[in-house]
C-alpha cells in the first residue's frame, strides 16, 4: 500500500494527514508551539487517596491532580516517602501521563513507565514481552525470543509492527538505548523535588515520524522549518527513514492545496458523510459515547429490500471504520445500522466490519450486536479527538 504523511503549517497550526493510496485516513491538528502532556514524566505529589474509587489524584504541578488508579502498578517509584507501606497523601512518586484530559475527565497518569521507540516500547511495569498481533507467528517467535535475551526479566517489552521488517541489530540497538534512557530518567528523579519534569516527549508530530508504519511510506512537506526539525529528528532517531523524507517545492501549488487538506479537515468535522451509493452516516459524538447512524438517503436500487440493506451496510461498515482513524474518535461507539433480518446477512456485516477494523493501528474492538441490532466498538483512548485539537486551539486564539 502507497502511503504519505504530509506535514503543512498554517496560521500558527501544524497540520498531518496520512493517505493511503491517495485518500486521506488520518488527519491531526497541533499549535505551533503546543508542548503535549501525553508521555511525560514527572515526580508528582500524592495530593489525596480515595480508596472507595480505588484512585488517587496526583498533582504533576501545584494545583494540576491528575488521574491514578491504585491498582495500577505494584512497584512505584518513589522518590519521597511517607511512612506509610500504601501510597498516601504526601508521597513523591514518579509518573506518566498516559491519556490526555478528555472533555471534563482529567489526565490520567501511571507509575508503569513506558518508553517508545520505533519498533519497541519498554515497559517498567508488566515485566513481559509482548509482541503485536499483527506479526505472522514465526516473526513473532523470532522477536519475542530476541528480545527476552536483553530483557533479562528486568524489563518488559512490547514489539510494535514496524519491526516486522527491520533487521535483528536495529531492534538491539533500539532496545540498549531505551533501557539506558529509562536507567537515566530514574537515576536522575532520585536528585530532583516534586513537580519537576523528568522526561518529555517529542511534539505530537514529531512523533507521528515514529508511529507511522508503511514499507511504502513517504514523508512531504512544503514548510524548510517543519523540514529541519523532521531531518534533525530522523537523523538522530531513525536515520534509517532519511531517505523517505522530502520536500515539495512548487509555490504556485502549495501541498494543502494538492490534496485537498481544507475540504478534508472540513469533511472530517461534519455531522454527515456521504456515501458513493447516495447513502449516508450520521456522526454524532456525546459526552458519554459516539453514535452513528447509518440511513439509505438517495440511494436507489430494483435489487431486492434486505439486499439493497446489506449493500448499503457493507459500505457502512468500511467508511465507519475510515472515520474513527480520521476523526480519532475513541471509547464506546455504537453504531445503528439498517436493519437486516437475515442472520446471515448479520454475520456477514459483522464479520466485514471486523476485517476493516483491523487495519487501525489504535487498539479496537468490534464487541458485539445488540438485541437491538446496534453494533458495539471500542477504541482505544490515547490523544484527543481531531474536533477537541480543532476546537481547543480555536478557543486560544
Amino acid at each position: 500500500m502507497e502511503s504519505k504523511l504530509i506535514v503543512v503549517k498554517k496560521d500558527r497550526r501544524i497540520f498531518t494527514a496520512l493517505t493511503e493510496n491517495g485518500k486521506v485516513c488520518a488527519l491531526s491538528c497541533y499549535g505551533e508551539e503546543e508542548q503535549p502532556l501525553l508521555g511525560n514524566i514527572y515526580i508528582g505529589r500524592v495530593q489525596k487517596v480515595v480508596k472507595n474509587i480505588g484512585a488517587a489524584f496526583i498533582e504533576i504541578e501545584k494545583g494540576f491532580p491528575c488521574y491514578y488508579p491504585l491498582n495500577d502498578c505494584e512497584t512505584p517509584v518513589y522518590t519521597k516517602k511517607i511512612n506509610s507501606p500504601s501510597m498516601t497523601a504526601g508521597d513523591e512518586v514518579l509518573v506518566q501521563v498516559n491519556r490526555e484530559a478528555h472533555k471534563t475527565k482529567p489526565p490520567s497518569l501511571t507509575t508503569n513507565l513506558n518508553f517508545t521507540g520505533k519498533y519497541l516500547v519498554l515497559t517498567t511495569g508488566a515485566l513481559r514481552i509482548g509482541v503485536s498481533a499483527k506479526l505472522d507467528g514465526e516473526t513473532r517467535t523470532r522477536l519475542k525470543t530476541l528480545i527476552s535475551e536483553i530483557a533479562g526479566g528486568k524489563y518488559g517489552f512490547i514489539v510494535r509492527t514496524n519491526a516486522k521488517d527491520a533487521r535483528e541489530n536495529e531492534v538491539l540497538k533500539e532496545a540498549d538505548y531505551l533501557i539506558s534512557l529509562c536507567e537515566d530518567t530514574i537515576e536522575k528523579a532520585k536528585y530532583r523535588s516534586a513537580f519537576t519534569q523528568i522526561y518529555q516527549t517529542a511534539s505530537p508530530w514529531l512523533s507521528q515520524l515514529r508511529d507511522t508504519y508503511g514499507s511504502g511510506l513517504s514523508i512531504v512537506t512544503d514548510d524548510e522549518k517543519l523540514y529541519g526539525q523532521m531531518h534533525e529528528y530522523l537523523q538522530t532517531m531513525q536515520p534509517e527513514d532519511l531517505p523517505r523524507l522530502s520536500m515539495y517545492k512548487d509555490k504556485l501549488l502549495p501541498l494543502s492545496k494538492l490534496y485537498c487538506l481544507e475540504k478534508a479537515l472540513k469533511d472530517a468535522l461534519s455531522e454527515h458523510v456521504w456515501l458513493k451509493s447516495g447513502a449516508y452516516l450520521v456522526i454524532q459524538p456525546t459526552e458519554a459515547l459516539t453514535v452513528i447512524d447509518v440511513n439509505t438517503g438517495k440511494y436507489e436500487s430494483k435489487k431486492k429490500k434486505q439486499d439493497a440493506f446489506l449493500k448499503i451496510n457493507l459500505e457502512a461498515a468500511q467508511e465507519i471504520a475510515r472515520q474513527l482513524r480520521l476523526r480519532n474518535l475513541s471509547g464506546i461507539i455504537v453504531v445503528d445500522f439498517i436493519n437486516m433480518n437475515a442472520a446471515e446477512d448479520k454475520e456477514t456485516l459483522m464479520q466485514t466490519l471486523k476485517e476493516f477494523l483491523r487495519h487501525d493501528p489504535v487498539k479496537t474492538v468490534l464487541v458485539d450486536m445488540t438485541a437491538l441490532n446496534l453494533v458495539e466498538i471500542t477504541r482505544k483512548k490515547v490523544r484527543k479527538s481531531l474536533a477537541e485539537q480543532v476546537g481547543i486551539k480555536k478557543q486560544n486564539q
